[in-house]
């Protein structure tokens, strides 16, 4: 009997300002085209629900990146959670002692595989404009502190720190997903 598992894919870099275009519409065709069923999007940043058969999330993700590049004619990296990764990444509560102002903002870096770094975790920046919080295996949580600075070099360091294979959500969005998934 096959069985099927609950994934979240994310992709990175598309529709970031005008370029990459990849419409919402078209995604879900072509996840279709793949065989996902109850493929949902959320938001235009590439946060993309499905079910499929159940398979390691690497293979998933190289499968949907594949697809998309030979479709859109532009590489469209992939990363994907399984539910259960994802509800434990929220489990966590990693900013439950951030005190939330109107320039605070939460971000969530997930990664492709697991990626060792030396940093010292909680790091901060030497202007105190950014933070990053925890690693777990396939996640990275940081804050930016707007007031400090209007244009952190938050993505260069974690880059430059974890690799590419990386993409950054807001952790308002994981939230978002998360309520599509448990609803």
């Amino acid at each position: 009997m096959i069985t099927t598992s609950t994934y979240v894919a994310f992709l990175r870099g598309i529709n970031v300002g005008g370029h990459h275009k990849l419409p919402m519409g078209q995604l879900k065709q072509e996840l279709q085209q793949l065989g996902c069923t109850n493929v949902i999007t959320v938001l235009n940043s590439g946060n993309i629900i499905f079910t499929a058969t159940t398979q390691p999330t690497a293979s998933l993700a190289h499968q949907i990146a594949d697809h998309l590049e030979r479709i859109f004619h532009f590489s469209v990296p992939t990363i994907v959670f399984t539910l259960h990764e994802l509800t434990a990444l929220i489990a966590l509560e990693p900013f439950k002692k951030v005190t939330l102002t109107k320039s605070i903002r939460r971000y969530v870096s997930l990664l492709q595989k697991n990626v060792t770094s030396t940093l010292e975790l909680p790091w901060q920046s030497a202007d105190a404009s950014f933070t990053i919080l925890l690693k777990t295996d396939r996640a990275i949580f940081s804050v930016i502190d707007l007031s400090e600075v209007k244009t952190p070099k938050a993505m260069e360091r974690l880059e430059r720190e974890f690799g590419q294979e990386i993409t950054t959500r807001n952790w308002n969005t994981i939230e978002r997903i998360a309520k599509k998934l448990l609803a």
